[in-house]
């Protein structure tokens, strides 16, 4: 049996789980293993956008290597689908892109550690005992842009409509990096791209994120304010702490502000 056959076997147990489907035989093993397709379905509650397809693209990307039958079946063990709800955990809850993904897994980042919010060095305190640091998600930094990518890229990484990073241009929230005629963006820009297609799905349009930009400039030029001084020192190691330092304030700026919207919608929900 060929794999794509295998393939839609598996696919047509995640759409239709009620009609009956013969399980692919498989060598004797130590535990259950299940196939991709009920994977998917044991994963569909907690994250609605799973699909077949994006298992197999994460293991494209080496993040997953789930056992192959003689036929072709892809079988995953407790270990696969628990690594497997840590990616889209790290996905989902801290934004991070797959590269900082694998890191975090091959530091040995488990699903408890994601589902409790622990550090991944284990239980207690972070070494990092500074205001903020507690709170920084690690997953881009103001001193590294990080890799580059191109308009298809971010469209087919993202799903987001190109007509839609056009008008994130055009109003200013991104603005990208022409290089030999072509358009690259950031991780953090990419990142945007994906929020803003996400807020799209309500109705939030282009011109209705002004607010959040300028929300952002002006939190941006009050930690510049503080930190200025430091900032334009001549002592590198100066430099250097002014901005963790800066990394760390825009973390608990970030936080506050999350935690004022909470305050002010809850009394939308009442």
């Amino acid at each position: 049996m060929s794999e794509r056959v295998a393939e839609r076997e598996a696919e047509s147990e995640a759409v239709a789980p009620d009609i009956p489907v013969e399980p692919p035989p498989a060598p004797p093993q130590t535990g259950k293993s299940l196939t991709i397709g009920a994977v998917c379905k044991a994963l569909s509650q907690e994250f609605p956008d799973i699909s077949i397809s994006k298992i197999r693209y994460l293991e494209d990307q080496k993040l997953l290597a789930p056992r192959r039958t003689p036929g072709g079946y892809r079988l995953y063990s407790s270990g696969d689908v628990s690594r497997l709800r840590t990616i889209l955990r790290l996905q989902r809850d801290e934004f991070l892109p797959l590269r900082v993904i694998r890191q975090e897994l091959a530091a040995g980042r488990s699903e408890p550690e994601v589902a409790q919010g622990a550090p991944p060095d284990g239980a207690g305190a972070p070494a990092d005992a500074r205001p903020g640091a507690a709170l920084r998600r690690l997953t881009f930094s103001i001193a590294q842009r990080g890799a580059l990518y191109s308009l298809e890229d971010v469209v087919e990484d993202t799903g987001a409509d190109p007509r839609l990073v056009a008008e994130l241009e055009d109003f200013g929230i991104i603005s990208g990096d022409s290089r030999g005629g072509t358009k690259y963006y950031d991780e953090t820009e990419r990142e945007i791209v994906r929020a803003v297609s996400e807020l799209a799905r309500y109705g939030v349009a282009g011109r209705n994120l002004r607010v959040f930009k300028t929300s952002a400039e002006r939190e941006s030029a009050l930690l510049q304010q503080i930190l200025a001084p430091a900032l334009r020192s001549r002592n590198p190691e100066r430099r250097k702490e002014a901005v963790e330092a800066l990394e760390n304030l825009a973390a608990v700026a970030s936080h506050l502000k999350h935690l004022l919207l909470v305050r002010d919608l809850r009394r939308i929900a009442r």
